[in-house]
């Protein structure tokens, strides 16, 4: 597809890094306050994923904390195993997270062509966002959001977790923190409980239980319906369900992770309790870790790992939320709702530059 580049009348002069910077490609995702574009940085001619989001969006949806908050904690995070953050920037309409580009697509798009994957690749794609969470909740940082679609596959198919919205540092007194996907959500964070480590830890088991059969456990696109057959039933993979090809102990690692009292959920004591089942048994962690390990699923090398037509999607906004969205509209005309982003700016340029003079003086 054909590149565009914008130009913004809004785009501060006093800042190092702007929306005019970049060469914007095409849309290759979607979120809740605007879209995802693959771009490129004119200077370095190096190519990023930029989320482009509407202030007006996040002030309508009361997601401005949010919006913040993954800011923030990016800042603080660097792992090869997650998604990092370049740049950040905002003008008078939007704000600008500007990261690592995955060339390869998310793990939603990959799952709605194969359906379902083998033991193998489903191994490593689990192992992969175990030192994700490994990372994270070493740091005191819980996900509380890994689902298909926040897991983004590199050009060697090497899994990285992303979108960092809902992500708190732990709270032992967190039980108002419902946020989340139905499906994945954890039941103790559905009930509205105090919750830590292990409600990442059944997001991952409703993840590989969906690796291994093409669907996931609990049904509905509503919370209420998901929450209503959680509470019905603890779903376990029985000995005769499981796929040909698959193990038992993947099975079994599977029916640990789903738990619906985080007491009886494996990782409920931390990633190493997850790292030592026997599904893991002989797993090469550092080979991993050191990216010498082979992935078993590689992705296209061309660009057909997104669905490139949601560019051409219709805008939800337009319809059920625009009277809520054109009084969000109406509010950035005043400074005291412009200030309530003020700070959203992060370049890493300047962030290395400072360790590296830190680093002559000491």
């Amino acid at each position: 597809m054909g590149s565009c580049n914008f130009k913004s009348e809004d785009a501060d002069p006093t800042v190092s890094i702007s929306k005019t910077h970049f060469q914007f490609h095409y849309v290759i995702g979607k979120g809740g306050f605007g879209k995802v574009w693959k771009v490129e940085l004119k200077k370095t001619r190096e190519i990023f994923a930029m989320k482009e989001m509407s202030k007006a969006r996040i002030l309508a949806k009361k997601s401005v904390n949010s919006v913040l908050n993954e800011r923030q904690l990016l800042a603080t995070l660097k792992h090869m195993f997650i998604v990092n953050m370049q740049y950040a920037f905002q003008d008078k309409e939007n704000i600008y997270l500007v990261m690592d580009l995955m060339p390869g697509g998310d793990l939603r798009y990959h799952l709605g062509r194969q359906k379902k994957f083998t033991e193998e690749q489903s191994k490593f794609f689990i192992a992969c966002i175990l030192t994700a969470l490994e990372y994270l909740h070493n740091n005191g940082i819980l996900h509380r959001d890994v689902k298909p679609e926040n897991l983004v596959l590199d050009e060697k198919g090497y899994v990285r977790l992303t979108d960092f919205g809902i992500a708190r540092v732990w709270n032992p007194e967190n039980a108002k923190d419902t946020s989340g996907t139905p499906g994945y959500m954890a039941p103790e964070v559905m009930c509205r409980q105090n919750h830590g480590v292990a409600a990442d830890y059944f997001a991952l088991g409703i993840i590989a239980y969906e690796l291994m059969n093409g669907t996931r456990p609990y049904q509905g696109k509503a919370r209420k319906q998901v929450r209503e057959q959680i509470l019905a039933k603890q779903i376990q993979i029985k000995q005769d369900e499981i796929p040909e090809d698959w193990s038992i102990e993947a099975a079994d690692f599977v029916n640990r992770l789903i738990q619906r009292k985080p007491v009886n959920r494996l990782g409920l004591n931390g990633p190493e309790e997850v790292k030592n089942h026997p599904w893991f048994r002989d797993f090469d962690w550092k080979k991993l870790t050191d990216r010498r390990m082979e992935s078993p699923f590689v992705p296209s090398q061309n660009d057909d790992n997104f669905d490139l037509r949601l560019h051409l999607t219709d805008d939800p906004w337009k319809d059920a939320e625009s009277e809520a969205y054109q009084q969000s509209a109406d509010l950035l005309r005043n400074s005291s709702s412009q200030a309530l982003f003020a700070g959203y700016f992060y370049d890493i340029s300047q962030q290395n530059a400072g360790s590296e003079s830190e680093s002559t003086r000491n």
